[in-house]
């Protein structure tokens, strides 16, 4: 692996790239510009090796994506994840993730990593040119803030995590427990679980009885069969009652 890149001393106060992505929106192309992606917003990127690779796959992406909102109420605009790979993988991967508050920058050519000095060669994992993993907060196309990884082996994962993103822009900011509810389709139990979780503000990852998981899922972490089942940071707290006198 060669790593020749820049540091945060020389991007800061430095604009991005001037760069027109070729991006596939339906069954049309649509060219994107850094001017469309960056003018007059304030912009989280996380850029990463590739999609689909394990790191990108299990941590790096679904963390942004889960924070988003809390990004959006301290006054980001978007969440751009950066990659080397064509519109067709960024999109496929996006939606395999379920990641919709994350915008994909398909990076095909790496003329926006090149132009950001964090092209890099992986010849020896047969990735070719790829981007070394970093992460920046840019204010109307001007770099504010650069979390870039330390060159070592491997594919090192320290600093341009989302948490630590998001502790820079906020430094009082504090996780919420992770939320999880066992939901069906069409129970109004359900929907009054939901009502008021987001009635507190709190973000929520809905598992769908019948498309993520079985009854037999929720009988054998809960000893029950009704829904909703609601769990707060590894703790069962039970159904819809349970969860107002909780949220109490």
């Amino acid at each position: 692996m060669s790593v020749n890149i820049k540091t945060e001393q020389e991007l800061v106060g430095q604009n991005v790239p001037a760069v027109v992505f070729h991006t596939r929106q339906g069954d049309a192309w649509v060219d994107v510009s850094t001017d469309d992606l960056f003018k007059g917003k304030k912009v989280v990127v996380f850029s990463l090796p590739g999609a689909f690779t394990p790191t990108c796959s299990s941590t790096h992406l679904p963390r942004y994506n889960e924070l988003a909102k809390q990004f959006f109420a301290r006054g980001i605009d978007s969440i751009l994840c950066v990659s080397v790979n064509d519109t067709f993988v960024m999109n496929a991967w996006l939606k395999d993730q379920e990641a919709e508050n994350i915008t994909a920058v398909p990076d095909g050519n790496g003329e926006f990593t090149r132009g950001m000095g964090m092209l890099v060669g992986k010849e020896g994992l047969g990735f070719g040119d790829r981007s070394w993993r970093y992460s920046m907060l840019v204010n109307d196309g001007k770099i504010e803030k650069m979390f870039i990884e330390p060159v070592k082996e491997g594919d090192p994962f320290e600093v341009s995590d989302a948490d630590t993103m998001i502790k820079y822009i906020d430094p009082n900011w504090k996780d919420q427990d992770s939320i999880t509810l066992f939901t069906k389709p069409g129970c109004p139990f359900c929907a009054k679980a939901k009502a008021l979780l987001k009635e507190k503000g709190l973000s929520y990852e809905e598992i769908v009885l019948g498309k993520d998981a079985t009854v037999t899922s929720v009988r054998a972490i809960t000893g029950k069969t009704s829904v909703p089942q609601v769990f707060i940071g590894g703790k069962h707290i039970g159904g819809s009652d349970e969860l107002a006198a909780y949220l109490k």
